[in-house]
C-alpha cells in the first residue's frame, strides 16, 4: 500500500515542491525516513506516532517507509509533520478529489494539535508557483498566508480535522479573506516639528523619503541626527500589496512573525547596534537566514553611530546597495535574499564629535582623526545618495516655532512625489527614483540643456565619479517630482549638488585637496 501527499521544502526564500511517498510492507514495526531529511524531520517519527495515537487512530504495526521526493535535495523544518502523518493515515484509502493539487504544512504536538510553523508564506508561494491550488495549514499561520489572493486555504487545528477533511467527512469551505485592518506600529506622538530648527535637514529627508535615496546625517553630538532618523518612517509612502507580500515573506522565512504581528503592513525600520556581526547584518548560518539588510527590505535600515561600526562589516554593504539583493554561497549551493532598502546613517564628524563645530574645539590629534576617517569607506559613502551636515542648534533657535516643518506636511509632499513615480514606472519593477539604473535614467530623467551644462561643469570642478554623477541626476529627478515638474532643470541639479557637500569634507589631510 502506498500514498502520496504534497508539501514543500524551504531553502532561504525559495520553496520546492516535495512529494511525501509513504509505503507500508509486512515486517518488524519500524518507520524509516529517507530523502536527505535533517534532524528535525528525523525526530518527527516520535511526534507523529504520539500524535496519531492521541488522535484516536491506530498506528500501523508494520514496516513503514517515508520517502521525501526528490531525494537528492536537502530538506529541513518541522512543517513536514502533518503531511507525513496524513500520508500514514491515508494508507489503503482511495485518493479523493480533495487531495488533488492540495498540499499540507504544519507541525504536530504530541496530542495531535497542529502548531505554528516558520516560513509558511514562502512555502505557500512556492507551492502556488508549482500548480498547487489548495493548502491545508495551521490556524496560527492563516493571517500570514491569507495575503496570497489566489490560493484556497483550509486552516486546521488538529490532525483529526485534517484527515476528516481529506476523506470528505468534514465539510469546510475555503477561508474567506477579510479586509486587512491597517495596523499602527509607529508611535504617532513623535513629530518632525519636535526637532528644533534643522529645516535644511528636514528638506533633505523629504527628498530621500520621496525617492527612496540613502542618506548620511553628519553632525555634532546632540544636534538631532537620531531624532530625525527615527521619524523618517512616519513620512514614507504606504506599502503596496506587492511590497507587503515581499516583506512578510522575508519575516516569515526568518521566523519573526507571530499572532500579534501576522504580516508586515508598514515599512520595516531596523536599527542594529554597531557591534553587529557580519552574518547578522548580511545574513548567514549553515542554513542561511535573512540578515538585517534583508529584514529592512522595502523599508529603512538605520545605522546609528555609523563611525563605530566595524569597517569589515560596513564594507559588506557595497554590493547589496547596488544590486538590491545579497547572495550567500555555501558548499551545497547558494541562497539569495532581497535587500532593496533605504539606508539611513548617522555619525559624528570625528572621534570627539566636534570637528567643524563653531561652538566647540575639536580635540582629536591628527592620528586620531586619520584613524577615525579610515573607518568611512569611500566606496560605501559614494553609494549613499545624500550627505547632509546637521549643525548644532544655537541658543536663539531653541524655542520652537510654529513654522517648523511637521510630519504631516512632509508626508503630503512625499505622497505627491510617490504618486508621480508610481504613474511613471507603471508596468516596470521600479517603484522609486532611487532604484533607477543608468539606462533607465536616460529614459526617465529628461534634463534641460542648461541643467546638463551645469552638471557637467560640476562634474569637472568637483572631480565627481560616474556613480555620483548619476546619483545626482536621480536625486534631481526626485526634487523635480516634489516640485511637480516633468523635466529636470538647473535649480534641481543645484539642490541635488548641495546634498553632496560632504564629498570633499573627508579628503585626507595633506593629500593636496
Amino acid at each position: 500500500m502506498m500514498s502520496k501527499i504534497f508539501t514543500a521544502s524551504l531553502l532561504g526564500m525559495e520553496a520546492d515542491l516535495v512529494t511525501v511517498e509513504t509505503d507500508i510492507q509486512p515486517g518488524l514495526p519500524a518507520m524509516n525516513l529517507v530523502g536527505l531529511a535533517d534532524t528535525t524531520i528525523k525526530e518527527a517519527k516520535e511526534r507523529i506516532r504520539a500524535a496519531i495515537l492521541n488522535s484516536d487512530y491506530p498506528f500501523p504495526k508494520h514496516r513503514i517507509t517515508v520517502n521525501l521526493s526528490p531525494a537528492g535535495r536537502p530538506k529541513e523544518g518541522s512543517h513536514f509533520d502533518l503531511p507525513i502523518a496524513v500520508g500514514i493515515l491515508l494508507l489503503g484509502s482511495e485518493r479523493t478529489a480533495r487531495q488533488e493539487k492540495t498540499a499540507f504544512i504544519g507541525e504536530l504536538a504530541l496530542d495531535g494539535k497542529v502548531k505554528h510553523i516558520r516560513g509558511a508564506l514562502p512555502l505557500a508561494m512556492g507551492l502556488r508557483e508549482r500548480g498547487i491550488r489548495r493548502l491545508v495549514l495551521p490556524y496560527e499561520n492563516l493571517e500570514e498566508v491569507a495575503l496570497l489572493r489566489d490560493l484556497e486555504l483550509y486552516p486546521v487545528r488538529s490532525l483529526r480535522e485534517s484527515i476528516e477533511w481529506c476523506l470528505g467527512r468534514r465539510e469546510q469551505s475555503a477561508y474567506k479573506r477579510k479586509k486587512k485592518v491597517k495596523r499602527k506600529i509607529m508611535d504617532q506622538t513623535i513629530d518632525f516639528c519636535d526637532v528644533v530648527s534643522q529645516e535644511n535637514a528636514k528638506r533633505a529627508i523629504t527628498v530621500a523619503a520621496a525617492g527612496n535615496h540613502g542618506i548620511l546625517l553628519m553632525g555634532s553630538p546632540g544636534s538631532g541626527k537620531t531624532m530625525l532618523a527615527k521619524r523618517i518612517p512616519a513620512i514614507m509612502p504606504e506599502m503596496s500589496y506587492t511590497e507587503q507580500l515581499e516583506a512578510t515573506r522575508i519575516y516569515s522565512a526568518a521566523g519573526l512573525l507571530s499572532q500579534a504581528c501576522p504580516y508586515i503592513g508598514e515599512r520595516p525600520f531596523r536599527m542594529p547596534h554597531h557591534t553587529i556581526s557580519r552574518a547578522a547584518l548580511i545574513g548567514g548560518g549553515n542554513r542561511p537566514r535573512p540578515g538585517e539588510i534583508s529584514l529592512a527590505h522595502n523599508g529603512i535600515l538605520f545605522l546609528d553611530e555609523f563611525g563605530e561600526f566595524d569597517p569589515q562589516v560596513t564594507e559588506l554593504l557595497r554590493q547589496p546597495l547596488e544590486d538590491g539583493q545579497v547572495t550567500i554561497n555555501r558548499a551545497w549551493g547558494s541562497v539569495t535574499f532581497p535587500c532593496r532598502m533605504m539606508l539611513v546613517a548617522a555619525a559624528n564628524p570625528c572621534k570627539c564629535g566636534y570637528l567643524g563645530d563653531d561652538r566647540h574645539t575639536c580635540t582629536c590629534s591628527e592620528n586620531q582623526l586619520s584613524r577615525y576617517l579610515s573607518r568611512f569607506s569611500g566606496p560605501v559613502l559614494e553609494r549613499i545618495d545624500l550627505h547632509i551636515k546637521v549643525p548644532a542648534v544655537p541658543a536663539q533657535k531653541l524655542e520652537k516655532k510654529t513654522t517648523a516643518l511637521s510630519t504631516a506636511e512632509m508626508k503630503a509632499q512625499v505622497r505627491q512625489a510617490a504618486m508621480l513615480q508610481k504613474e511613471r514606472y507603471k508596468g516596470t519593477d521600479i517603484c522609486f527614483n532611487g532604484q533607477l539604473t543608468q539606462r533607465q535614467i536616460q529614459s526617465y530623467c529628461p534634463v534641460t540643456a542648461s541643467a546638463n551644462r551645469f552638471l557637467k561643469e560640476a562634474y569637472e570642478k568637483l572631480a565627481l565619479s560616474m556613480r555620483t554623477y548619476y546619483k545626482i541626476i536621480k536625486v534631481a529627478r526626485t526634487i523635480a517630482d516634489l516640485h511637480g515638474t516633468d523635466t529636470i532643470d538647473a535649480y534641481h541639479i543645484a539642490e541635488a549638488l548641495q546634498y553632496r557637500a560632504l564629498d570633499r569634507f573627508y579628503r585626507r589631510p595633506g593629500n593636496g585637496n
